[in-house]
């Protein structure tokens, strides 16, 4: 029998078409057991085993029915079928597509700056978490500095420590006792109170200006200079929360206020300062004590070897102690020593002999007295206490005080200048190189700048008058 169309199987199971109906659809309805196939079998064809021809033919062109008897026939469904699959697009061809997909821009498919716009968007927003904290430290590091939040962080004891040294500097007000200051003694003294100011700020110190025109009078004289001792203790009094105290003589001047004083001085402390002053000894003291009632510490050259154990720190000059630059720290023994130091008892019998005054004291108990040397450390001049060239002996530049470029010294102290040099001179020159020294990158970029100009203006003029020798 010919059938006119190919037959379609129905969902309650066998086919559409008569003759192909299997035996278990009779009218009689009688049950009959049922044998399990995997596709169904010759005489019972499922619904599930059609549906799944039926997919294999969609999927799969190359697939032919039984009533494809035609070459042409078979490869236009082929053609047919592929055509059904492709996708739709609009506007421009698969291959645009795949190159925007390479990063190009697709022909005239909106704006580029709109792309770009939308493309940093998923970039950001895919590593947002990283963007959130670059941002954060960036802004975070800009109100650090920008604001005073990072001089509230230097001033703290417990974060940057800066309110545990206190600056004392000893400004001249008056001219002394019996004088009165000129032009120049009024600059060197705005000068220097501002250099401490701006130091003291930037790390968080305290600074206290003592005005030493006004002396305290014991017995017959005016106890000028002396004032130092009697100075120190009433300052220790007033920040009763600092460590350490700095003391600065007016003619002194910081080179590199990026130097903080725990940096330079304190946060290594042993490896800074030597104990033993046979190291560098001008004064000839002689060192250690050996008397068998002393105690070991006193007797080793380097005291008990501990950091925590110095209360005083001293720059030596080719004289001696220097007191223009020098260290006390807050303790027991620092106020017995400044007891001692300031008894007038000692002023009125010694002040005729003693030459440099309360330096000359300080180095008489030093000599005599040995409860004083375990507690007494010696810093190497150039590192708190340079010199100019001019000071200190005429045997030229000594390089264990004079002051050094090359080697970016912390301060220079003008000792002596007011003894046939120029203090207002050296103050100045000594200022504009501290300035040159420290300047920031876009001054020393345009620095550069003026100083090619120049050559290049040298070196035309050079050129016009080699050629106006050759024309004459």
């Amino acid at each position: 029998m010919s059938l006119s169309r190919s037959p379609s199987p129905q969902r309650g199971g066998g086919w559409s078409s008569p003759g192909l109906t299997t035996p278990y659809n009779s009218s009689s309805r009688r049950a009959s057991p049922m044998r399990n196939y995997a596709n169904g079998s010759p005489s019972n064809v499922t619904w599930a085993s059609a549906q799944a021809r039926s997919a294999e033919v969609r999927g799969y062109p190359a697939f032919s029915t039984r009533n494809t008897s035609s070459w042409i026939g078979k490869h236009a469904r082929r053609v047919s079928s592929g055509l059904s699959n492709l996708p739709l697009f609009r506007q421009s061809s698969y291959a645009e597509k795949e190159k925007l997909g390479r990063g190009r821009w697709p022909p005239g498919g909106g704006s580029r700056a709109a792309d770009l716009a939308r493309m940093v968007g998923r970039t950001i927003w895919r590593m947002r978490l990283r963007f959130i904290l670059v941002i954060s430290i960036i802004l975070f590091t800009i109100l650090f500095y920008v604001t005073p939040l990072h001089q509230h962080y230097r001033r703290t004891a417990w974060l940057g420590g800066g309110s545990k040294y206190v600056i004392i500097l000893a400004a001249n007000v008056g001219g002394g006792v019996m004088e009165w200051k000129g032009p120049r003694e009024w600059a060197i003294e705005r000068d220097s109170v501002k250099n401490k100011k701006a130091y003291a700020k930037r790390w968080g110190y305290e600074l206290e200006i003592v005005d030493m025109s006004t002396k305290k009078r014991y017995a017959h004289e005016w106890r000028e200079s002396w004032e130092k001792v009697d100075t120190i203790r009433n300052t220790m009094r007033k920040y009763p929360h600092a460590q350490w105290f700095w003391w600065l003589d007016l003619n002194t001047f910081i080179m590199e206020p990026s130097y903080s004083l725990q940096s330079h001085v304190f946060n290594h402390l042993k490896d800074n300062v030597y104990r033993d002053i046979n190291v560098y000894n001008p004064l000839k003291v002689e060192h250690p004590l050996n008397a068998s009632y002393l105690d070991p510490d006193t007797r080793a050259p380097e005291g008990d070897g501990k950091p925590d154990s110095i209360n005083l720190i001293v720059p030596q000059d080719c004289g001696g102690f220097n007191l223009g630059s020098f260290f006390v720290r807050r303790s027991i023994w620092t106020d017995r020593l400044l007891d001692i130091w300031w008894d007038p008892v000692g002023y009125e019998q010694k002040h005729m002999e003693w030459e440099h005054k309360e330096q000359d004291a300080l180095e008489y108990m030093y000599r005599n007295q040995p409860w004083v040397r375990p507690h007494v450390a010696f810093v190497p001049q150039r590192r708190v206490n340079s010199f100019p060239p001019g000071a200190c002996g005429d045997n030229g530049d000594d390089p264990k005080i004079h002051y050094s470029e090359k080697d970016r010294d912390f301060l220079v102290n003008m000792a002596g200048c007011e003894w046939g040099r120029d203090c207002w001179g050296e103050m100045y020159n000594y200022r504009q190189l501290s300035n040159r020294l420290n300047r920031s990158r876009w001054d020393r970029f345009k620095d550069w700048i003026g100083d090619y100009m120049k050559r290049r203006r040298e070196a035309n003029q050079r050129r016009e008058e080699e050629a106006k020798k050759k024309d004459s």
